[in-house]
């Protein structure tokens, strides 16, 4: 049986390893298939790509940050194509806001008088500069022990002393636009109530409705309960069910591999992407 893990970042958005470093630690891990979906960006792509090793098949995707009703959730997208321009364009803006937020948020921490800065930030990023970053630079400020304790509202957690929002897509709207792009979408963690308000089973079924494909309910935000109440939605939907790590490197405590993906879900997900093939 294949092992499939269809959530990975790499330091082209928030994770610590390397897009090249990411495949070879999937690989090690005795991983099959492996996703890299960084934050709205596919700048780890063409890396990962040449450095994939023998036997380890890579789907190429990105994590595209959404909101609906006022509730941020996040879609993954997979195997699109990456030049299609209204996709670009709107991947462009997505970028452009979260590193307008990072910056703000910095600027309210050093007003504060808190010894982080703007370049110590940028130079934690590899890619695309997020709110994990400037966690990073309180952590190496010895003000948190974590990245985690750093998303808290006394800090940079949603709506806490420092946190600034930031534009996202009407997860519609990017739906519409991963599927124009040939791709296929998944909604991210649909249940993980510990990062905040989880949208309505109403709100899924709107997403099916625009051609939304699969859940990603075996995820580690997820409990039992979660899990079971995801599958049910997914099988009166329709939807194939996915599972994947949702890998940081060492930003997050949880190892490549350690949720999986069924093989038939998998050759769902290939058979309708239309963008990009699965290289391997």
């Amino acid at each position: 049986m294949p092992r499939i893990d269809l959530h990975a970042h790499s330091s082209a958005s928030d994770g610590t390893a390397s897009p090249a470093a990411l495949v070879r630690q999937a690989a090690a891990a005795g991983l099959d298939v492996v996703a890299l979906t960084d934050h709205d960006t596919t700048a780890g792509w063409d890396e990962a790509e040449d450095a994939r090793p023998a036997g380890l098949r890579l789907v190429r995707g990105a994590e595209i940050s959404c909101t609906h009703g006022g509730i941020s959730l996040h879609l993954l997208a997979y195997l699109f194509d990456r030049g299609h321009p209204p996709l670009v364009q709107a991947l462009q803006r997505l970028r452009a806001s979260r590193l307008g937020r990072a910056e703000l948020m910095v600027q309210r921490l050093v007003a504060d008088g808190v010894p982080v800065t703007w370049g110590q930030v940028q130079g934690l990023a590899g890619g695309t500069v997020g709110r994990p970053h400037v966690a990073q630079a309180l952590v190496e400020a010895g003000l948190v022990g974590s990245v985690e304790e750093a998303f808290s509202d006394e800090w940079i957690g949603t709506g806490g002393r420092y946190w600034a929002g930031k534009e996202d897509l009407d997860v519609l709207e990017a739906i519409g636009l991963v599927r124009d792009a040939g791709g296929v979408a998944v909604f991210a963690h649909p249940a993980a109530s510990s990062r905040g308000r989880t949208v309505g089973e109403h709100v899924i079924e709107e997403m099916a409705a625009a051609g939304l494909a699969g859940l990603e309910v075996e995820h580690p935000d997820h409990t039992e309960e979660a899990r079971r109440r995801m599958r049910d939605v997914a099988g009166a939907l329709g939807l194939f069910v996915t599972g994947s790590s949702d890998f940081h490197g060492t930003n997050k405590d949880v190892a490549l591999g350690a949720w999986t993906t069924g093989e038939a879900a998998f050759a769902e997900l290939v058979d309708r992407a239309e963008g990009a093939e699965v290289l391997g």
